[in-house]
């Protein structure tokens, strides 16, 4: 653990803003600046498809001798089944990724530091999911959209068993509610899900949120109350898509994993759900590292704590694919 390299990242993030609420294009504008200083691995190819009815990015593992490279074509129809690996091999599994940005900014571009990271550490193809934003499309417009990625995925033949869900921040918690939203449909469910640093209670009632004040180098409550009102819409966040931390029934749930810092005032949405999760006999395991701020996982290349992370994330990914496979196989 670099005790520099954290104190080098907390004193970036706590650069001033301007004081009060910031106007939605505003919040964009400096999301998608702060994300494009983030490492994106090479090695990897992007194309623009279509999932579900909405925008994604397919990101895929370079083939061998390549230094990466972003495709230039769009696929304009949904996905016919696993889309192929290195070497033309059908890979193992399908990550389905929900990015960051407090369901009002971001996009699969912003996220590409993470999901491209965890393509290249397990050999996965990811969709990452252009979801609808708030205030212009509140909740539950980003569930229903990424519920469609997920039943696209299906109905395109790719088995529930091959496919992860992973997301941070918002997409954290989309990762959880889209779950909670195949049961209830009566979809089968992923493999496992893993969600960084993940926003999971609307009603923002978690110790966290007073402890961790001035803690947190990025949030404060009034900046996550402010963007979730334009989630909510006047919706009462008392409801398990809302706030699964507290609400939510996790029965059937496949394995998760939870990654969250110390230094945040959501940390306790990742413990609280851990708690509901083992309390429903779901494996789960929450990943708690030091002194470290929301989504820290984005700082790989900078951060030795960030690469650890994404490493074990990784390793979870790939044995959750790995596990469901064989239990497939046997089962055939």
């Amino acid at each position: 653990m670099s005790e520099e390299q954290r104190a080098r990242i907390d004193a970036m993030m706590r650069q001033p803003h301007p004081a009060g609420p910031r106007p939605v294009e505003e919040l964009r504008a400096g999301f998608m600046a702060l994300m494009e200083r983030m490492n994106v691995p090479g090695g990897i190819r992007t194309t623009p498809v279509a999932l579900g009815g909405r925008p994604a990015l397919h990101v895929e593992p370079g083939k061998a001798g390549e230094t990466g490279e972003t495709g230039d074509t769009t696929e304009t129809g949904e996905p016919a089944g696993p889309a192929a690996g290195p070497g033309g091999a059908a890979p193992a599994g399908t990550i389905l990724y929900f990015h960051g940005g407090g369901w009002v900014f971001g996009s699969p571009e912003t996220a590409m530091s993470l999901t491209g990271h965890l393509v290249a550490r397990t050999g996965l193809a990811a969709y990452s999911v252009d979801y609808r934003l708030a205030p212009e499309h509140p909740f539950p417009a980003a569930i229903e959209d990424t519920l469609a990625a997920y039943r696209a995925l299906l109905d395109g033949g790719t088995d529930p068993s091959a496919i992860v869900f992973a997301g941070d921040s918002a997409g954290g918690g989309l990762a959880v509610t889209t779950c909670l939203a195949a049961r209830d449909a009566g979809l089968p469910l992923p493999a496992g899900l893993v969600a960084f640093s993940p926003g999971l209670d609307a009603t923002r009632t978690g110790e966290s949120m007073e402890t961790k004040e001035g803690v947190d180098p990025i949030f404060t409550r009034a900046a996550v109350e402010h963007t979730g009102a334009m989630y909510l819409a006047g919706a009462d966040p008392h409801q398990p898509l809302l706030s699964p931390a507290v609400l939510a029934d996790l029965t059937g749930f496949p394995p998760m994993l939870l990654q969250v810092g110390t230094n945040e005032i959501l940390l306790d949405d990742s413990t609280r759900l851990a708690s509901r999760a083992r309390a429903a006999g779901v494996d789960v395991i929450l990943d708690v590292t030091a002194r470290v701020p929301h989504v820290f996982q984005s700082f790989a290349g900078i951060l030795d704590e960030a690469d650890e992370a994404l490493d074990r994330a990784a390793l979870f990914l790939r044995q959750r694919v790995r596990t469901a496979s064989a239990a497939r196989a046997a089962a055939e």
